[in-house]
């Protein structure tokens, strides 16, 4: 509702595989993702959709509890162009969007 409301067209999928499949069909510009997820956890799905020739350009938001280093450090060698810690900043989520809108 957030994204709708700053004029974005937002896709939601809660499930990783599903996640994957559907950014490959409409290869969307930016990503937001959540690290704790069923099945893969976010960081493996930011490597398979930066495998992918389809989805590797697409900028990768993860939003996530994890606030360590050493959380950040491994979210970001998994592909990830930003990490956002939970409660996020509207504010910098959306001026982060705004760069590849």
């Amino acid at each position: 509702m957030l994204l709708d409301a700053y004029g974005y067209q937002p896709l939601v999928e809660f499930a990783p595989l599903a996640a994957l499949e559907r950014a490959r069909r409409e290869r969307p510009r930016a990503c937001v993702l959540d690290i704790g997820l069923p099945e893969m956890d976010g960081r493996e799905l930011a490597r398979r959709l930066r495998a992918d020739p389809a989805t590797a350009g697409a900028m990768l938001v993860a939003v996530t509890g994890y606030g360590q280093d050493s959380d950040r450090q491994q979210i970001m060698a998994a592909g990830f162009d930003h990490h956002l810690v939970k409660p996020v900043d509207l504010g910098q989520l959306e001026r982060i969007l705004a760069t590849v809108a």
